[in-house]
């Protein structure tokens, strides 16, 4: 049986005990069936898993006893960060938890000219909390220990003009460029990616104006939640983890 992974926001050591959070407990207690004695394993996004035995179990909660640290994630060689046009719903979980499987270390949700998801002040909380759920579903599933950073959402000229990464891509069916010709980068990358509807023409302008470049990937055009995870698994190809 495969031992189910739990993030928590606590402190872990090994010799300790801790209650487990809510949505976990209830996860574990609810869903899984778990019961008290069952092995579990614990991350806390400072890199390393520790295995755990569940002490008690119930409706009401769950509580662990921390065994020994399992192993320790380091920092990856490529740090990609993926800068998402905000979509719709299930569009917008898919790309975020897909992403998070493959390795990104940033998730900026951009505002652009054809966004349709509007968002105040309570709404945006809201999201956020949804999207970082997901994120820490998809880390608890996919193995990883580090959480991607979420940023919060921001309008497209704020978020090309701030970021820092050696390369910056534009994902573009337009451009004649293609991953195969970009140069390695050093240590860091952006993509950028527009919502249903694509970005703008001034909007690519803009990017294009702060170091963007275009690429297309092959001959075909791709959804908004597809197009990230196929830059995403291929940068990892040639310049990322899936060689390791």
């Amino acid at each position: 049986m495969r031992i189910q992974r739990i993030y928590t926001e606590q402190p872990l050591q090994s010799g300790q005990q801790i209650n487990l959070e809510e949505d976990s407990s209830h996860h574990l207690f609810h869903v899984l069936r778990l019961q008290s004695g069952d092995s579990i394993a614990l991350f806390n996004n400072q890199g390393g898993e520790f295995s755990a035995t569940l002490s008690e179990i119930s409706k009401h909660g769950a509580s662990a006893a921390i065994g020994e640290l399992i192993r320790e994630e380091s920092s990856p060689k490529l740090a990609i960060q993926l800068m998402l046009g905000i979509s719709r719903g299930e569009r917008m979980d898919f790309a975020l938890q897909k992403a998070t499987e493959l390795g990104v270390t940033r998730i900026t949700p951009v505002f652009t000219k054809r966004c349709v998801v509007k968002l105040n002040e309570k709404k945006r909380a809201s999201r956020m909390a949804h999207w970082r759920k997901i994120i820490i579903n998809a880390c608890e599933q996919s193995g990883r220990g580090l959480l991607p950073e979420l940023d919060s959402p921001v309008e497209i000229g704020s978020a090309v003009s701030t970021q820092t990464a050696h390369t910056a891509l534009l994902l573009d069916h337009r451009s004649n460029k293609t991953l195969a010709e970009i140069k390695k980068p050093k240590g860091t990358i952006c993509i950028l990616v527009g919502p249903e509807g694509g970005l703008s023409s001034e909007e690519r302008k803009l990017a294009k104006g702060q170091g963007y470049t275009g690429i297309k990937l092959g001959p075909r055009i791709m959804r908004t939640e597809t197009a990230p995870l196929a830059a995403i698994a291929a940068i990892q190809v040639l310049w990322g983890d899936f060689t390791e």
